[in-house]
């Protein structure tokens, strides 16, 4: 269960840049223990809004992406939404629009809530450092005892309170990241070719 912002902010917050064509199944895998195998990779986002020549970019190479991992066959992606919300400065009280995801927390909570429900999974790793989901964790763990919740904090991500919910947690490093990158050209489902943003290099 991946929060795909909290992991993209994370690996911003580190200016790990390069890693941002990530291959989240295969970061999954290198998540498990040897006796573990993957049942499925659900990463959890929402379609960037344009709202200006400046955002252009960031929503062009989020389609990209959003279209390489739709190429992997154990992923399913799971879509929140922007909320616009006004800020007002408290100096000059001017005011602007801001853009804030919205749902993903929510769509991770409803997904692993219903993946337990139906025996889907021993153990679950959320991707996350959002303490919102909190609540999630100690729901799965009260209602299934025998069903495991571990987390994997991106670079830069840390909940204490999400870490003492969970049945365990660790940091997710560099050379998982590195050793998880899509390959540089592919295929999309319609045939069509990607290619990694010039950017992300």
């Amino acid at each position: 269960y991946i929060d795909g912002f909290n992991l993209y902010y994370g690996l911003k917050s580190k200016s790990w840049k390069r890693y941002y064509w990530l291959d989240v199944e295969r970061l999954a895998n290198r998540l498990l223990l040897p006796s573990q195998t993957l049942a499925a990779t659900r990463y959890f986002t929402a379609r960037v809004m344009s709202t200006g020549p400046d955002d252009a970019g960031k929503k062009r190479r989020q389609d990209i992406y959003l279209d390489a991992l739709a190429t992997l066959p154990g992923v399913s992606i799971h879509y929140g939404d922007f909320a616009r919300k006004r800020r007002r400065c408290r100096v000059c009280n001017s005011s602007w629009w801001v853009y804030e995801e919205k749902m993903t927390d929510v769509n991770i909570a409803v997904k692993i809530l219903a993946d337990a429900n139906d025996d889907r999974f021993d153990a679950a790793v959320i991707i996350s450092g959002d303490g919102d989901l909190v609540g999630p964790v100690e729901e799965v763990r009260a209602r299934y005892p025998d069903k495991r919740v571990a987390i994997a904090f991106p670079p830069g991500r840390h909940s204490a309170s999400l870490r003492n919910a969970a049945n365990g947690y660790l940091t997710i490093g560099r050379d998982a990241l590195r050793d998880s990158q899509l390959p540089a050209e592919l295929a999309a489902t319609n045939g069509y070719p990607i290619s990694r943003p010039a950017e992300w290099a």
